[in-house]
């Protein structure tokens, strides 16, 4: 019999090469980091295909094995998905814990989870993670041999486990149903006032929580660790032409992520999905940055999110040489990327403005007059448009100046209106008054 024991901070990683779907090994020595371990040996090697049994091959067992026991390490880090089988077979042989690549970042997860609906989706993926392992655990409670329709304990005691797990499962998603209303309504709630919604998406470490901070005064927790923050995070920004957004931190991004994560962080990842804009923050310093970028855009897609809007943000220029902060435009002239550094401010203006372009371009002044009988028009306006100025006179009639979308114009029918321009000196003239019919 074989008992796992207690999953400890030396760590063996392992890093093997195939000529398919390989995995970053860098990006191993920093998730290995962010779960509080210490690696203190990288086993490489490279295979044709991963072994049935062991995943890796003889000759690499009986190495992994030696190095574990020279280093003394308690737990070993492997840098691919594991079968349930796999894993317990190679902990058998070296006797110590085994934790493949998503059972690190469910870890990882589990750490950093905050909110109640953080941790109910961390519990969901693991749980899921764990119902597939549950493969000769109880190896001392072997099923009895003998007469046929004989059940012995071990059988018995999975099954159990089994029931257990499910409806655990069910009870997480039931309650993760009713969080997934009420943001749902949240989101209904920011359309129906007009209120645009941007999300900031990127490669984990890429600097999205400093970012956030420095747009909206938060204090939310920022580590050069992968996963620093789990929890998603909305707040109001207000630009520059005094209209209004709202910002969504949300999860990092890795390459390939598991998709237990995926499906259990459904809810969260729809804030990116359901997203007006998305803010897409890269390390501009990354040597990969190119490779990362395109496997973001692989996870946008998964959360069927690619083909919402992109404005670029190459983050970290602070370490670059001779880049300062600008924007880079398309042939039209609208913004497609923002260079700048959440850590020191630079550029930070810069981003305002070409979020002011972005979302000022089918917005439009009008200065309306409205009769005292029109109250019905005013109560719509104050839901679709922004009130930049109000005046109502003794009879009750208003004179308002509002900033509305053109696709909302029609709110406008018969009511006296004029189109309000900025001039060059910065005074506003008005056209002629019209009737709108």
């Amino acid at each position: 019999m074989f008992d796992r024991p207690d999953s400890g901070e030396r760590a063996v990683l392992v890093h093997l090469t195939f000529h398919l779907g390989q995995e970053d090994l860098l990006e191993l020595k920093e998730l290995a980091k962010s779960a509080g371990t210490d690696p203190v040996y990288v086993v490489t090697g490279s295979r044709q295909r991963p072994d049935s049994k062991y995943f890796v091959g003889k000759g690499k067992l009986e190495e992994l094995k030696s190095i574990v026991e020279s280093y003394s390490a308690e737990v070993v880090l492997f840098n691919h998905p594991l079968s349930p089988s796999q894993e317990r077979n190679l902990e058998g042989f070296l006797g110590v814990r085994v934790v493949d690549r998503n059972g690190l970042i469910l870890d990882i997860f589990a750490q950093r989870a905050q909110s109640f609906e953080g941790k109910l989706q961390v519990e969901l993926a693991q749980l899921k993670h764990l119902s597939t392992r549950l493969v000769r655990g109880w190896t001392h409670l072997e099923r009895q041999k003998g007469g046929i329709g004989l059940r012995g304990p071990g059988e018995t005691q999975l099954e159990t486990d089994r029931r257990l797990l499910g409806l655990r499962i069910k009870q997480i998603q039931q309650r993760l149903e009713k969080v997934d209303k009420q943001r749902h309504q949240g989101r209904s709630k920011r359309k129906k006032a007009e209120i645009p919604s941007v999300s900031l998406v990127g490669y984990t470490n890429a600097g999205k929580s400093t970012l956030f901070n420095r747009l909206t005064g938060a204090d939310i927790y920022t580590a050069d660790q992968l996963f620093a923050t789990l929890d998603p995070t909305l707040r109001n920004v207000q630009l520059s032409n005094s209209s209004e957004i709202v910002l969504a931190d949300t999860v990092g991004f890795i390459r390939h992520l598991p998709h237990e994560l995926v499906a259990a962080f459904k809810s969260t990842l729809q804030e990116a999905s359901e997203a007006d804009l998305l803010l897409h923050i890269i390390d501009a310093h990354s040597e990969d940055r190119d490779e990362i970028m395109v496997q973001v855009n692989q996870v946008l897609a998964d959360i069927n999110a690619d083909n919402i809007p992109q404005l670029e943000v190459f983050n970290k220029i602070d370490l670059l040489e001779n880049i300062p902060p600008h924007i880079d435009r398309d042939e039209a002239g609208k913004p497609l990327r923002v260079w700048l550094s959440a850590q020191t401010g630079a550029g930070i203006d810069l981003l305002y403005q070409a979020l002011t372009e972005l979302f000022s371009s089918t917005q439009v002044r009008r200065r309306c007059f409205l009769k005292p009988d029109q109250a019905d028009i005013r109560a719509r306006l104050f839901t679709c448009a922004k009130i930049i100025d109000e005046h109502i006179d003794d009879l009750g009639a208003s004179d308002l100046i509002i900033e509305i979308d053109v696709k909302h114009l029609g709110v406008l029918k018969d009511v006296q209106m004029e189109e309000i321009r900025n001039s060059s000196d910065g005074v506003e003239s008005a056209t002629d008054s019209q009737i709108i019919n």
